[in-house]
């Protein structure tokens, strides 16, 4: 859209965003459509998020998955945490092989291995994954997964729509990951081995409603394809994320998967700003437009007190939010290290809904861990 777009300078002010902050001052970013329209940097005398307290639905809020109690063999027990009309949300865990096929007719999936390893197999083939893989099942695809050890992921929903790479624009389609290194399905032996002439069943997903199919074979049996739509695997460490010593770079560089209404970003070990005056942390900035779920994979979460992996955090539209205490009063001895942290961080353009199951999983003091 055109917007009211020019630039202007109030007070004081540094000449760069993220660069030489005036002194004593706290930089806080206020933006349109994310990080990709225009901006403004506030420079403060108080940390924007030092708040005696927040009462309300804008409440910053923590989860933990590790206390789900969790049963059944099939993705549809999957507990569903978070929602709108665009993304739904759960929390897979398998503790043996499934016995029957599944189809999501909603939208395509993404599962994000938090834990655990086996195989994938599908209306294409096998795909063997282990910790840290993506998984992107076009919708309709026939799964299954057999399992090496007990797999925990996060369930992404692209609700009636796709899930795409993001443009690259000047840094060109290589950069980030290069798409040659996602893997896909293979016909091998042991594809051709499962298939039989048994009784099987899949699980069909519509609306939210499940519809059981019986077959009298195996209805993996396939024998070869070709085309343009199939299932891919990345898994993080393959990811060679944008960093610059001399600049911040905003979370949108961090885009792996796009779909309506949201994005997927992955956050992976990275040089931090090496350059004196460069802001080595995240900024302040307002979800003026999107939420923001993070889930904790693994390592220690620089910018995060009291996180630690298999745990989200929600910061909804409407709320400042950024660093902790701590991490702005260590940021200068981390100068010029890494960060050890991977996490998957969902921005939704539309408000999510926290379904039930994920009250009962809570941090409720998070909202006091930035004073």
């Amino acid at each position: 859209m055109p917007w009211i777009n020019f630039p202007k300078i109030e007070g004081q002010s540094s000449r760069q965003a993220h660069v030489d902050l005036p002194t004593n001052t706290y930089e806080r970013e206020l933006g349109k459509e994310g990080f990709y329209g225009p901006a403004t940097q506030m420079y403060h005398r108080h940390a924007p998020t030092s708040w005696e307290s927040v009462d309300g639905a804008l409440r910053p809020r923590a989860f933990d998955t590790q206390k789900l109690i969790v049963e059944g063999g099939s993705p549809w027990d999957a507990v569903r945490l978070f929602e709108n009309q665009n993304v739904a949300i759960r929390f897979l865990q398998l503790q043996s092989d499934m016995d029957h096929l599944v189809r999501n007719a909603d939208g395509d999936e993404l599962l994000f291995i938090h834990a655990g390893d086996g195989e994938l197999y599908c209306d294409y083939g096998r795909l063997a994954f282990r910790e840290g893989d993506y998984l992107v099942l076009p919708r309709g695809t026939l799964w299954r997964i057999k399992i090496r050890n007990p797999v925990s992921a996060l369930m992404i929903e692209a609700t009636g729509h796709s899930f795409g790479l993001p443009e690259k624009g000047m840094v060109g389609t290589h950069a980030v990951f290069d798409p040659a290194i996602l893997d896909t399905p293979v016909i091998d032996q042991h594809f051709l081995e499962q298939q039989d002439e048994n009784r099987w069943q899949v699980v069909v997903k519509r609306r939210n409603k499940l519809s059981t199919i019986s077959y009298p074979y195996n209805p993996l049996d396939a024998v070869g394809w070709h085309g343009t739509l199939m299932p891919v695997c990345l898994n993080w460490r393959d990811i060679r994320p944008l960093s610059s010593h001399r600049y911040h770079v905003p979370p949108s560089a961090h885009t792996t998967f796009t779909a309506h209404g949201f994005v997927v970003c992955t956050f992976v070990p990275r040089p931090l700003e090496s350059e004196p005056g460069a802001l080595n942390v995240p900024f302040f900035h307002n979800n003026d437009d999107y939420d923001e779920l993070i889930f904790y994979h693994h390592g220690k979460f620089f910018s995060r007190d009291h996180i630690y992996p298999g745990m989200l955090t929600l910061h909804p539209s409407g709320i400042t939010h950024g660093p902790h205490p701590k991490a702005l009063e260590h940021a200068e001895k981390m100068r010029g290290k890494s960060t050890q942290e991977v996490a998957v961080m969902i921005d939704t353009r539309d408000a999510l809904d926290i379904c039930d199951p994920a009250l009962g999983i809570e941090w409720e003091d998070y909202v006091d861990s930035w004073k």
